[in-house]
Formats: structure tokens, C-alpha cells, sequence
């Protein structure tokens, strides 16, 4: 009888539900679409909600950060196009301006090799002319000259005079140096009489023609040394006048009217007509 109650039990329990087993994929499946569905909720709210990253995570460092580069770089913008309207504010070579008055002159300055170094007296004052002969670009903070500032070189007296205005006369060397050495030369003085007055005016005049060609200087070379003057003084932000195109005749060299046989220099019809083409071509 006791057996016959031990086989019922094994069949009531037979009876009973299958298990429930998990099987590896389907939880893969399911965490797999949970995170896909938070990604998906996650990037809603940041595209609908403006200030969700702040509100969410407090990333105020992190905005700060994105505000501070995109002024940085507005600055840097506004600072190029300064640059560039410094630089295009005026055009070179200087064009015909308003004639001025004799009395210019009296708030300029020249230093020039011997090109223009007998322009005393004519326009400029005895006192506002400085260089001669051995003048040479290199030379202009060395070599010393009488002036009411004593006896000084024409660096240190124009850095005590500060003129308004400043014009410079070099080319000579172009006969016996490398047009590149002269124009670095040229560049380094401008440099230094910039950082010295800051608010003067500096003109740099086109070296004239000459007469007559030679091996060591033609007016070719002239022709050439004076455009790379123009493209220094646009890029040192001062200003170039075409004195070279106001002394030379038709044929394309200097105009004979505008030479000295004598002394081998400009003669003083050419002085004046360089001072002449001065008071026609400042920049106001």
C-alpha cells in the first residue's frame, strides 16, 4: 500500500510546470536595446534642451572654455583686419596731393647719401639736411655731423629733433652692393627710426635715373631697386614717393636740364624740382 503512494507522488510532481531558463543572448539583447534607448533619449534632450549639458553635468568650465577661444579668435580677426586697413590705408607710390606751402618744409627732415645732400637751401633748411658723400645706410647711426643738437649722427639728432616728417635718399650703394643687401639695410633703419618716433612720418624717395648707363649702375637696375623700395615701404607701413619718374626725360633716363656736369650731381634745377614734387605728394 505505502508503494502504491510513493509512485502517485512521483506522477503529481511530473505534472508540474517546466522550469524557466535564461539564455545568454537574450539578456545581451536586451541590455544591448536599453542602452541604444538612453543614447537615444540622452541626445534629445541635448539638441531640444540648450541647457541641458549645464543643467545635467554643471559644465560651466566647459562653455567658459568654447566662449573664451571664440572671443580669442574674434580677437584675433579684428586684430588682422586692423592690420590689414593700417596697410591699405594709403597707396604707394604717394599720389598728387594738395600742393603745400614753402613753409612744410620747416617741420622736415632729410637724410640722404650725396644724392641730395647739396639740398640745403633749397626747401629744406640748412639745419634739416643730413648725410653727404661717405653716407651710407649702415653708416647713419655712426658717422657724426655738426647740428644745432651738437655733434651728433643723424640717428641721434632726428631722435632728438623729432620732425613730423622724415625723407630719405638712399641708392648709391646699389653700384657696388647687392640690391637684397641694401633694401635689408634699408628696412633695419626704417625699423629704427620707427621705434625711435613712433608719430613721425617717414617718406622714402625713388632713387633718380641716371644720365647714362653703365656695367655697375643702369637705369634698368635703378628701375628695379626702386620697385622693391615700393614693396618695402608697403610692407613696413610708410609711405614712397616716385621721385625717379619726376627727373626722368621721354627716352627713359635722367633728363639732361636735371644734371650737373661739374659737380656730377643733381644740378639745382633738379633740386627743385625734387622739392617741387615734395610739396606735391604729402599724405594730409
Amino acid at each position: 500500500m505505502e508503494k502504491g503512494r510513493n509512485v502517485q507522488r512521483r506522477k503529481i510532481r511530473k505534472k508540474g510546470g517546466p522550469k524557466l531558463k535564461f539564455k545568454f543572448s537574450v539578456i545581451f539583447t536586451l541590455f544591448f536595446l536599453s542602452v541604444a534607448l538612453c543614447f537615444l533619449i540622452y541626445m534629445f534632450n541635448v539638441n531640444v534642451n540648450d541647457s541641458f549639458l549645464k543643467e545635467e553635468f554643471g559644465s560651466e568650465q566647459l562653455v567658459s572654455s568654447q566662449d573664451e577661444s571664440s572671443e580669442a579668435s574674434d580677437a584675433d580677426t579684428k586684430e588682422s583686419e586692423s592690420e590689414t586697413v593700417v596697410n591699405t590705408s594709403f597707396s604707394n607710390p604717394v599720389p598728387q596731393s594738395e600742393t603745400m606751402g614753402s613753409d612744410y618744409f620747416s617741420s622736415c627732415s632729410l637724410i640722404t647719401d650725396n644724392t641730395l645732400a647739396d639740398m640745403a637751401g633749397i626747401g629744406f633748411g640748412g639745419d634739416t639736411v643730413f648725410g653727404g658723400k661717405d653716407f651710407t645706410l649702415s653708416a647713419v647711426s655712426v658717422i657724426k655731423q655738426e647740428s644745432s643738437f651738437g655733434n651728433l649722427s643723424p640717428y641721434e639728432i632726428i631722435k632728438q629733433k623729432k620732425p613730423a616728417s622724415l625723407y630719405l635718399m638712399f641708392g648709391a650703394e646699389i653700384e657696388t652692393t647687392p640690391v637684397e643687401t641694401v633694401i635689408e639695410e634699408y628696412s633695419k633703419l626704417i625699423d629704427s627710426l620707427k621705434s625711435t618716433v613712433p608719430e613721425m612720418k617717414i617718406y622714402v624717395m625713388e632713387y633718380p635715373p641716371v644720365i647714362y648707363d653703365t656695367d655697375a649702375l643702369s637705369n634698368e637696375k635703378i628701375n628695379d631697386y626702386n620697385s622693391k623700395l615700393v614693396n618695402m615701404c608697403d610692407g613696413k607701413g610708410v609711405y614712397c614717393i616716385d621721385t625717379n619718374t619726376a627727373l626722368k626725360s621721354e627716352a627713359g633716363k635722367l633728363d639732361e636740364k636735371y644734371w650737373s656736369y661739374e659737380t656730377l650731381t643733381l644740378s639745382q634745377e633738379g633740386f627743385s624740382k625734387v622739392s617741387e614734387y615734395i610739396l606735391n605728394h604729402v599724405v594730409q
